[in-house]
């Protein structure tokens, strides 16, 4: 029993010191990822707010500019390579955001949607958010960073059991007592096996959860498993790739994909920059769980048609679970109340990979010191 122990002890070791530094930085981030983006637009509402009133306090009536005057003026600066995804405003003092992908330049364009004036601009990689995103997500290396975190995720899975294994109370034994007045190693010890128990299992929801966002595999993979189909983009047609320069207003095609579901919000609206692609429409209606909707519509640029729509609720099953997913990970399923839960959980998992590998150094420390105290004392009895 003591080997079967001892074999645990050496794969959990293992594993933490390998990859628990990675995992510690995924639920850092995470955990600050949760706070960052409201504290970011505090800090910078010149870029997130817009001034709807003038000093007397007389509202702004205007109404907001057309998304074909800016796609334009955008698309002037930026090239034909370059892919425009605009984000309209959510409440009537937010600011409208384009995303710029596929050019000399990637990041997004801040625009005041009542005057059409620039508000600032941000690379891709600037700003916290922006970084603690990046970092937590793909670890900066894009798709290989994402598989990368995929296998660590699948790590953790193995760590968790093995440290459910070595934590198990023995007969006479309690899993449950922190005993802090047995010095610092002591602490550490009982509180890093502790959380890893009470915690363990909640953290690794955040972690799978992640996974299935980032790693677009493994949707494939549920889908194909369930017996469906996973869902395609549709193709444009071939007459609208040949007149790809006589392109319907922006503001129509968006128009169009809302007709079809009237009572949405738009969230995403993508113009690739490719011309055989079609706008891609992203709306969210008022039962979809996921706060920027999973609602999918794609329209032919050239005619105006309705190329495909599908309501989150029908979309294959491994899209489908995004839904839920997505909001489940960030907490904002469940409010303030699980987006505390998950500052928690990231912050228990940064914690712990911090105390296991200070735990793991301290103590080969204390055995190289007693190793050495055990060979200075056998020379004194040589030399006696």
């Amino acid at each position: 029993m003591r080997r079967l122990r001892d074999l645990w002890l050496g794969a959990h070791r293992w594993f933490a010191l390998s990859l628990g530094w990675v995992l510690g930085l995924m639920g850092l981030t995470g955990a600050l990822l949760v706070i960052a983006p409201p504290l970011d637009e505090q800090l910078h509402p010149q870029l997130f707010k817009v001034v709807t009133h003038d000093a007397s306090g007389i509202a702004d009536h205007r109404a907001t500019l057309p998304l074909e005057a800016i796609r334009s003026r955008l698309g002037a600066e930026f090239g034909k390579k370059a892919g425009l995804s605009f984000l309209p405003p959510r409440e009537a003092d937010d600011s409208l955001s384009v995303l710029v992908r596929g050019g000399a330049w990637k990041g997004t364009v801040y625009i005041d949607p009542l005057s059409g004036a620039e508000l600032g601009r941000r690379g891709e990689n600037e700003g916290i958010v922006n970084f603690l995103f990046k970092l937590h997500s793909s670890l900066f290396m894009d798709d290989v960073g994402r598989s990368v975190l995929a296998v660590i995720a699948l790590c953790y899975l193995l760590l968790l059991v093995t440290g459910l294994i070595l934590w198990w109370p023995r007969a006479g034994q309690s899993g449950w007592r922190i005993e802090l007045r047995k010095g610092l190693v002591r602490s550490l010890f009982d509180l890093h096996r502790v959380a890893g128990a009470t915690l363990g299992v909640l953290i690794a929801i955040s972690v799978a959860t992640g996974v299935y966002m980032a790693w677009q595999p493994l949707r494939g993979f549920v889908t194909t498993l369930s017996g469906d189909k996973p869902m395609r983009a549709p193709a444009l047609p071939l007459a609208s790739r040949g007149a790809a320069g006589a392109r319907l207003p922006l503001d129509t095609l968006v128009d169009a994909a809302r007709a079809e579901f009237p009572q949405s919000r738009v969230y995403l609206v993508q113009v690739p920059a490719k011309a055989d692609l079609p706008v891609h429409v992203r709306l969210h209606v008022p039962d979809d769980p996921h706060p920027n909707g999973r609602t999918l519509v794609w329209v032919d640029p050239v005619t105006g048609k309705v190329l495909a729509a599908q309501r989150w609720n029908k979309l294959d099953i491994g899209a489908r679970a995004v839904a839920v997913v997505y909001p489940l990970h960030t907490g904002v399923l469940g409010g303030p109340v699980l987006e505390g839960v998950v500052m928690v959980n990231g912050v228990t998992l940064a914690g712990m990979a911090v105390t296991g590998l200070w735990l793991w150094w301290r103590r080969r420390a204390m055995r190289s010191a007693r190793r050495v105290s055990r060979v200075a004392a056998g020379d004194g009895r040589n030399v006696r």
